[in-house]
């Protein structure tokens, strides 16, 4: 079942890249007392995340902050290396939290996973974005134009704040 609105958000353990190697961040590490604009992607790197979805945050970051969030977090079943690669690659290392759900256990826990075992990718998370607020969904959008980042782009987002 899909996560919705006034939904808490599943028990997770996510890696993060630090100076020091990977690090562990539990959900409650992430979201509690925070209010966190959490966006996923299915992968770093692929055309639409990386031309798109991710940019969007990183050019509205600052009015995304500027109306109560603490934190801005992407999240993808990718590895913490490929994520940490990624926040580099894109300029987005330290401006945006990049969270690598590696097996994928957040996103199917949140019913958020999709396969694209077809496309070679195997198990995904759906494009979505989200506002969280200590923990619970306040707004949830889930992207419904394949290969783009409208409905849960930066801009629709930043409507709901």
């Amino acid at each position: 079942m899909t996560i919705a609105v006034g939904d808490k958000l599943p028990e997770a353990t996510f890696k993060t890249m630090t100076d020091d190697g990977a690090k562990a961040l539990t959900t409650a590490d992430v979201f509690s007392g925070k209010k966190v604009v959490l966006f996923g992607v299915p992968g770093a790197f692929t055309p639409t995340c990386n031309n798109n979805h991710l940019p969007g945050y990183l050019e509205n970051r600052d009015a995304i902050l500027s109306r109560g969030v603490d934190q801005i977090a992407v999240v993808a079943v990718n590895d913490p290396f490929v994520m940490g690669a990624w926040a580099r690659f894109t300029g987005g290392e330290g401006k945006i939290l990049f969270l690598a759900d590696g097996s994928g256990d957040f996103a199917k826990a949140a019913g958020l996973d999709i396969d694209l075992s077809a496309n070679g990718l195997g198990l995904r998370s759906k494009r979505f974005s989200m506002i969280v607020e200590n923990g619970a969904v306040t707004a949830l959008n889930i992207e419904g134009n394949p290969g783009q980042a409208v409905d849960s782009g930066a801009a629709k987002l930043l409507e709901q704040l």
